[in-house]
């Protein structure tokens, strides 16, 4: 009668409550760099960025900040700081997004530098946040505690662009420049609000890694077939997934004021409007990840590969469609992606990898992620410049081309995770 008792006044575990701390980091988090996200492409191009550069910055701050988390996950596993190491990459990272309101009116080259600089916190925080959230993750299932850290930091990649739509609807004076200036600013608010939320969580959870039990023996890490077929799946993903900064760019060029003629109170996409693109794909990205991430503790990798086959044609909607519903089609595919990129991928890890090499289990995977995240979003900025219809046919045959590895991964033997 006790125990039940207790239940009831106590229904959320600490695992529970731990994972929803950290989710709502997460959520002030991207209220910060997706809220700068919302508007970073047609920014760079007010600065003077061409297509392929925007391309070439977003794939080269992907490359450095993935392919740096495999020395970071290394550097986590061996010296057990987790926290240290997640609060030092979380600062870095968001304090240099409202960092881009100091860019000048031609100031690409500093604002690109500031986009290489966040993603360097990132890789430096991802493997361990990453491990830190696995280790409570074990004890409530892996893809529902993934999907509700992504639905909860969504809805802050929901409220960031919203925050930024409100600032540019009202702040009417000035030039464009300075209005994106003034509205990046405001992002420090959320920015240090994150670092306050870190050590809130970090005073309650000191030593998260005592949610799962240590393993009975040491079982050492290696790249088994599952797990090679993963990365080569994975590989393929972010090679033909296209960067938000690439796509914002083409609609303000095609769907905004100087394509359509109209003035900007009756253009379907205005300088105002375009961070409520974003704040939708959050929502449906934040909705899937609650889907495909309790479908993976059921169903595995298929909720993978069901996820990728409705996200790939995004890009044949948005570039090739030419309509207003297409682009508000494929835009909500590109959500579909993300949540499964935000979700699946990171559980399907803790379940690979073994518990004393997480962190480095981690960051290889987002190391090899990142490197053809880098080499996809180069090579289809390019192809931008050059033949649209060769960039929308990579990108959607790169994503299709991962299902059937994904189908392998899931055949092979299973690494017990220790």
């Amino acid at each position: 009668m006790l125990r039940n008792l207790d239940k009831k006044k106590n229904p959320i575990t600490p695992a529970m409550t731990f994972i929803l701390l950290f989710s709502v980091v997460s959520l002030l988090s991207d209220m910060t760099h997706e809220g700068a996200a919302s508007i970073r492409g047609a920014f760079l191009s007010l600065l003077g960025a061409s297509a392929a550069t925007i391309g070439f910055v977003s794939g080269l701050g992907e490359l450095v900040g993935y392919s740096l988390r495999l020395l970071f996950g290394r550097f986590a596993d061996k010296t057990k700081r987790y926290w240290l190491i997640t609060i030092l990459g979380y600062t870095i990272d968001v304090l240099a997004v409202p960092a881009l309101a100091l860019a000048g009116e031609h100031g690409w080259v500093f604002a690109s530098g500031l986009i290489i600089v966040e993603r360097i916190g990132k890789a430096i925080k991802k493997p361990a946040k990453s491990t830190l959230m696995s280790f409570a993750a074990t004890q409530e299932g892996v893809g529902k505690s993934f999907a509700i850290q992504e639905i909860v930091d969504q809805f802050g990649a929901f409220l960031g662009p919203v925050m930024l739509y409100i600032t540019l609807l009202f702040k009417t004076g000035g030039s464009l420049h300075q209005r994106y200036a003034f509205a990046l600013a405001l992002l420090v608010i959320p920015a240090i609000a994150t670092i306050l939320m870190l050590f809130v969580t970090k005073k309650k959870f000191p030593n998260p890694e005592h949610f799962e039990p240590e393993p009975k023996k040491l079982v050492p890490f290696r790249l088994n077939r599952k797990f090679l077929f993963y990365l080569a799946g994975i590989s393929l993903f972010a090679f033909g997934f296209i960067d938000y900064s690439l796509i914002i760019m083409h609609v303000s060029r095609t769907h905004a004021v100087l394509s359509t003629g109209l003035s900007e109170a009756n253009a379907f996409v205005n300088s105002g409007t375009l961070p409520l693109l974003y704040a939708g794909a959050m929502l449906v990205d934040a909705a899937s990840a609650m889907v495909f991430g309790l479908m993976y503790d059921r169903k595995g990798m298929r909720a993978l590969i069901l996820s990728t086959a409705l996200s790939a044609p995004f890009a044949l909607l948005i570039f090739g469609g030419g309509s207003n519903l297409a682009l508000l089609v494929g835009i909500a595919m590109w959500g579909i992606g993300m949540g499964a990129q935000e979700t699946i991928l990171k559980a399907a890890v803790a379940n690979i990898v073994p518990k004393t090499s997480r962190a480095t289990g981690y960051g290889i995977f987002e190391s090899v992620f990142g490197i053809f995240w880098f080499l996809g979003s180069w090579l289809l900025g390019a192809l931008y410049d050059v033949n649209i219809s060769l960039m929308i046919a990579v990108s959607l045959g790169a994503q299709l081309l991962a299902l059937p590895l994904y189908y392998l991964s899931a055949k092979s033997a299973t690494q017990t995770p220790g």
